[in-house]
């Protein structure tokens, strides 16, 4: 869990701006990238997200891991188009069993569809590294998100790291034991650790919900107080947004 915060620095340009404009700077990314067609704007967008990263002093292990995941889902959808859609043959693979051809339309689609996941990604990346997740909520909370969905993602983030820390323990525990030295034990010990962790999930929510009732909880949760946005970071984030509106636009 620490490794996953050590990316959360303090000292670098965008934590100064307010969380309300990078959060209205991603939401206006993310419509130019799903609406766009085409490779250049999704790449550039993810160049401009690397070179965030690299100014932020973000390790590159932590990028790395950010984008592991849907890396692997943009290749798997990208296979998919490229064997499964299409019209226009680029080449076949002869098995035993069945010929896999794959397409050229097929591919450019996929490809353009992996470019777009990638830079959407990118997106929420960078808004994530350069805003802690307090003040995403605070900003959501402003923005008159309904305060019931912001609320059950306080919760989730809190209690997820919990139960990944509460998952390393029993996994931990079980490879000590042998429990994943063969695939029959490996399954049994999974199953374990699943049901294990189910139950302490409900645990936790009942000790929370009682922690909580005992506090004076009445279902309104405090968010920081939100300061006036400085025309200074709007005009910025304009000629940012202006910018990018051009390049998707060429």
């Amino acid at each position: 869990m620490e490794f996953l915060f050590r990316d959360l620095k303090k000292g670098h340009f965008l934590a100064k701006f307010d969380a309300r404009i990078k959060i209205l700077v991603a939401v206006f990314s993310l419509l130019l990238i799903l609406s766009y067609k085409g490779f250049i704007f999704p790449v550039i967008i993810i160049l401009i997200s690397i070179a965030f990263c690299i100014a932020m002093r973000v390790p590159i292990k932590v990028v790395l891991l950010r984008y592991s995941e849907p890396a692997f889902i943009a290749l798997i959808l990208l296979i998919l188009k490229l064997f499964f859609s299409g019209t226009d043959p680029l080449f076949s693979i002869e098995l035993k069993v069945l010929t896999l051809s794959g397409y050229k339309d097929g591919f450019i689609e996929g490809l353009m569809l992996a470019l777009r996941i990638l830079a959407a990604v990118s997106v929420i990346i960078v808004l994530g590294l350069s805003t802690p997740f307090t003040e995403i909520m605070a900003g959501l909370s402003w923005f008159r998100i309904p305060k019931t969905l912001i609320e059950i993602m306080m919760f989730a983030y809190r209690y997820i790291f919990i139960l990944l820390d509460d998952a390393m323990v029993i996994y931990n525990a079980q490879k000590n034991r042998l429990g994943y030295s063969g695939i029959k034990r490996g399954i049994s010990s999974f199953s374990t650790l699943v049901g294990t962790l189910v139950l302490k999930a409900f645990d936790h929510s009942q000790k929370t919900t009682t922690a909580m009732i005992q506090r004076g909880y009445n279902g309104n949760m405090p968010f920081l107080k939100q300061n006036s946005l400085k025309y200074k970071e709007i005009i910025i984030s304009i000629l940012f947004i202006t910018t990018l509106g051009v390049i998707w636009k060429i």
